[in-house]
């Protein structure tokens, strides 16, 4: 029995250039197009999606999941990391201000997070306590999960046993798919930037 995850960032928002992890902003109309056009050419018959709250992910799921007659659920721990002081701001803005934290930031985001920011290991525990459900759930079925850079890097350091303090060497693109089997014997990944 092989269980088929398909990981998909959300694509642009009206804000692209900022850290805007917990800020609820939409899909621009080319986020719009990168999704469609990246779901298109999966070409995979997902029975179920399951997807982040906030809305540059909900929107879309809600979208494709109604064209496609796919059931769609939302689960809040799919979210995006907090990143606290430096919500809504850009790493431009930020290299002005707090160049220092920001490099540190980059370096190590397990032992340097953003002032207020949530920590990764809280991140990775919500994302991994609803991502061991998923496969324990929907075990030998095709599951789109359409969610978050941040989201989808925990995931595959889970998967790939890559270290966390090091999960931002792990480029994910808007509206890239990542794909994951599991087998009883087995876990493969089909990423294109492993």
């Amino acid at each position: 029995m092989i269980t088929h995850i398909d990981l998909l960032r959300h694509g642009e928002t009206e804000y692209h250039q900022r850290y805007c992890g917990s800020t609820d902003h939409p899909l621009s109309p080319q986020g719009w197009a990168q999704m469609w056009r990246e779901a298109a050419q999966a070409g995979s018959s997902w029975q179920r999606i399951v997807a982040s709250p906030l809305i540059r992910c909900a929107a879309f799921a809600q979208a494709l999941g109604q064209l496609h007659s796919i059931p769609v659920t939302y689960d809040a721990r799919l979210r995006e990391i907090h990143f606290g002081a430096w919500e809504n701001q850009s790493a431009a803005d930020l290299m002005h201000t707090q160049a220092e934290a920001l490099a540190c930031f980059w370096r190590n985001p397990v032992r340097f997070p953003p002032p207020q920011g949530e920590r990764l290991f809280d991140f990775q525990s919500r994302v991994l306590a609803t991502w061991n459900e998923i496969v324990t759930q929907f075990a030998g079925q095709s599951i789109l999960l359409i969610t978050h850079g941040g989201v989808i890097r925990v995931i595959r350091c889970h998967v790939q046993q890559h270290p966390l303090e090091r999960l931002l060497e792990l480029e994910v693109k808007h509206a890239e798919m990542h794909r994951i089997s599991i087998s009883s014997t087995a876990v493969t990944t089909d990423s294109p930037a492993l």
